[in-house]
C-alpha cells in the first residue's frame, strides 16, 4: 500500500513546487508601476461604494432583506461591491496578464521546456492571481468594518467566500484567454463583465426582475458570488451557501480542466 501511495505523494509534492515556482516568478518581477495598478483596482469599488451605496442610498433609504431585516442601501450594496472587486481583480490578471504571457512574450514556450506542465502553469497562475485577489477582498473588507457595514466576525466569514469566487473567476478567465485571438477580442470580455456586474443582484435584489429575466440572472457565476458573500457579510446566508460554494468549487474545477488542456494544446502544437 505504501509503495502505491508514496509516488504519487512525491508527484503531488514535486507538482505543488513546479507551481509555486510560477507564482513567485510573478511576485520577483513585479514593478512600482504594477502597484499602482493594485491601488487603483482597490479605489475603484470604494468609489461606487460612495457614489452608489453611500450617495444614491441617500435617496434610497432604508433597505428590506428578504429576511424582513431593515438595513441601510450601502450594507446591502457593499458585499456584492466585493465579489465584484474580487471578480476583476482575477479576470485582470488570468485574462490580460496570462494572454499576453502566452501570446506575445512567449513566456510559457521557454517553462514548457523546464518540468513545468501546463496544468501546473494553470495553477501557478491562479495562485498569483488569488494573492492580488486577497488584496482587494481584505482591504475593502476593512473598509466595510470601519464604516459599520458588517461586523468583524462576518468579515472574517466572508473573506474565505471572496477568495473562493476569486479561485472561480480565475479559472474562468484562463479559459477565456486561450480562446481569445487578439487583444480586439477583450472588448467583448469587456461588454460581458460590465453586464454582470450591473445584473447579479448587485444594486437590486434578483427577486426585482421579470421572472424569466430572474431566472437567468441566478446562473450567472457573479450571482452566486454576490449572493454567498452578502450572507456571508449580513448574516442571512441560511443552507442557500452550500449551493453557492458547490457552484463556485464546480466552476473552477471545470475551467481550470479546460484551461490547462486548451493551454497544453496551443503550447504544443
Amino acid at each position: 500500500m505504501v509503495a502505491l501511495v508514496l509516488p504519487r505523494l512525491l508527484d503531488a509534492r514535486a507538482a505543488a513546487r513546479r507551481s509555486s515556482a510560477v507564482t513567485w516568478r510573478n511576485v520577483d518581477t513585479l514593478s512600482t508601476a504594477y502597484w499602482l495598478v493594485l491601488v487603483s483596482g482597490f479605489l475603484e469599488p470604494v468609489f461606487y461604494l460612495f457614489s452608489i451605496g453611500v450617495g444614491v442610498g441617500a435617496l434610497v433609504g432604508d433597505f428590506t432583506l428578504p429576511d424582513g431585516r431593515v438595513v441601510s442601501y450601502a450594507t446591502f450594496v457593499a458585499p456584492a461591491l466585493l465579489a465584484s472587486s474580487a471578480m476583476t481583480g482575477a479576470l485582470a490578471e488570468t485574462t490580460f496578464n496570462f494572454f499576453g504571457k502566452m501570446k506575445y512574450l512567449k513566456l510559457y514556450d521557454g517553462v514548457i521546456a523546464t518540468p513545468v506542465q501546463p496544468f501546473e502553469i494553470a495553477l501557478g497562475e491562479l495562485a498569483w492571481a488569488m494573492l492580488r485577489g486577497s488584496l482587494y477582498s481584505a482591504a475593502f473588507l476593512v473598509v466595510m468594518v470601519t464604516m459599520d457595514l458588517t461586523t468583524v466576525a462576518r468579515a472574517v466569514t466572508a473573506l474565505p467566500a471572496a477568495l473562493l469566487v476569486g479561485f472561480a473567476f480565475g479559472a474562468l478567465g484562463m479559459t477565456v484567454a486561450t480562446l481569445m485571438r487578439s487583444w480586439q477580442d477583450f472588448d467583448l470580455l469587456g461588454s460581458a463583465q460590465f453586464t454582470l456586474f450591473l445584473f447579479s443582484g448587485t444594486f437590486v435584489p434578483a427577486q426585482a426582475y421579470p421572472d424569466v429575466l430572474r431566472w437567468v440572472v441566478e446562473v450567472t457565476p457573479l450571482y452566486r458570488a454576490v449572493h454567498l458573500i452578502r450572507g456571508a457579510a449580513l448574516g442571512t446566508g441560511g443552507g442557500g451557501w452550500l449551493v453557492d460554494v458547490l457552484y463556485l468549487v464546480g466552476l473552477t474545477v471545470l475551467c481550470l480542466v479546460v484551461a490547462s488542456r486548451r493551454t497544453s494544446r496551443l503550447l504544443y502544437r
